[in-house]
């Protein structure tokens, strides 16, 4: 039988089972938007946490670690939520309001 080698100096083999992150990039068009926040159940819908940045061409970009499953969330553009249309899927939260979702695996 066949046992994994260790890199701590120990005998013993080494597991893990961390919740792994995997880094998604979000995207969105709004050249005239003097600010766009990403909101979603990832960051308790919390507008001051995932700040876009404003790319050359005006369009905006950031990069978001989040958890294997599936994620509901918006850009507020200039305060105003607006669905993202590269999406896999809208749907209603929990107050009834429409959503992107997508699953991150």
């Amino acid at each position: 039988m066949h046992r994994p080698e260790s890199t701590h100096g120990s005998s013993s083999p080494r597991y893990s089972a961390k919740k792994m992150r995997k880094p998604v990039n979000f995207f969105c068009r709004a050249p005239q938007a003097e600010r766009v926040a990403l909101i979603g159940d990832f960051n308790g819908w919390d507008p001051s946490v995932h700040l876009m940045e404003r790319g050359p061409d005006g369009a905006w970009h950031l990069q978001v670690p989040l958890h294997h499953g599936h994620h509901q969330y918006v850009f507020l553009v200039d305060d105003q939520p607006v669905l993202d249309p590269k999406a896999q899927g809208v749907a209603r939260n929990e107050r009834n309001e429409r959503v992107s979702l997508m699953s991150v695996s």
